[in-house]
Formats: C-alpha cells, sequence, structure tokens
C-alpha cells in the first residue's frame, strides 16, 4: 500500500472518532498493538533525543524500503509512535521525505499534545527523516 493511501486511511480512520477522549484511547489502543521492537535495538544509540519519554527508532533499508521499529515507555507516545510507524515504515526513502507530516494536523492530533509532547513528536520525526536521508545517499 501507498504511503499517501496509508495516509488517507488514517485520515478516514480519526475522521470516525468525534472527541478526542475516543481518540486518546484509539491512539494508545495502536501502541498496544504495536509489534514488540526487540530487545537489541533499546539501546543508547537509537534512543530519539528530545523526548520526555524514552522512545526508540531503529531503522533498516531492504531492497530500497525504509523498515522502521519503535518503542516508548509511556502509553500515549507509544501510540503516537505506532501512527508514525504505520505512515512512513515499508516506503522509501523518497517517499519519507515527499511525505510532509501535515496528517497530524489533519487529525488533529498537534492541537492536542503538550508541549513537550509536541516537541518530542518533532523529534522523531526529525529521526525518521534523518534515516531516509541515510539510507537515500547509501543507494
Amino acid at each position: 500500500m501507498s504511503i499517501k493511501k496509508r495516509v488517507n486511511n488514517l485520515v478516514e480512520e480519526f475522521e470516525k472518532l468525534t472527541d478526542w477522549e475516543d481518540r486518546y484511547k484509539h491512539i494508545i489502543q495502536k501502541g498496544k498493538v504495536l509489534p514488540e521492537m526487540e530487545g537489541s535495538h533499546k539501546v543508547e544509540k537509537n534512543l530519539v533525543k528530545g523526548c520526555q519519554s524514552k522512545v526508540w527508532f531503529h531503522a533498516e533499508l531492504s531492497e530500497g524500503k525504509v523498515f522502521l521499529q519503535g518503542d516508548s515507555d509511556a502509553a500515549i507516545v507509544k501510540g503516537i509512535v505506532a501512527l508514525l510507524l504505520h505512515i512512513y515504515s515499508d516506503s522509501t526513502p523518497d517517499e519519507i521525505l515527499a511525505t510532509r507530516p501535515d496528517f497530524l494536523d489533519d487529525i488533529g492530533l498537534r492541537e492536542h499534545l503538550s508541549m513537550s509532547r509536541s516537541n518530542g513528536l518533532s523529534q522523531m520525526l526529525k529521526q525518521i527523516s534523518l534515516y531516509a536521508i541515510v539510507f537515500k545517499s547509501q543507494s
């Protein structure tokens, strides 16, 4: 499935949820079903700097696509990690770099985050972009 299709599906999914309590529950549920990150990837070098909670990202390039793993020690943040992985993983570096995170505004997430979580979200997006830039430069 293309990254644009995943974005459209996510926006449609959130449009069905009418209030933010339901949306928060949905985000937390996404974190609960996030595939377990390998313990060997939960190391200092994979910690996303600038996040209040602990957030780990790991990326690998396979057959021209970036595959991301992630985790967090906080429920809502783990759900946000799950959203980002759903959108950006299994995409080419060019697709990742071309996909602006406007969908986060479309689903209303940014406006409902505290300043510290919003800063952490920006750092997560920056890390995903950095992975894409590095992988793009290697190909």
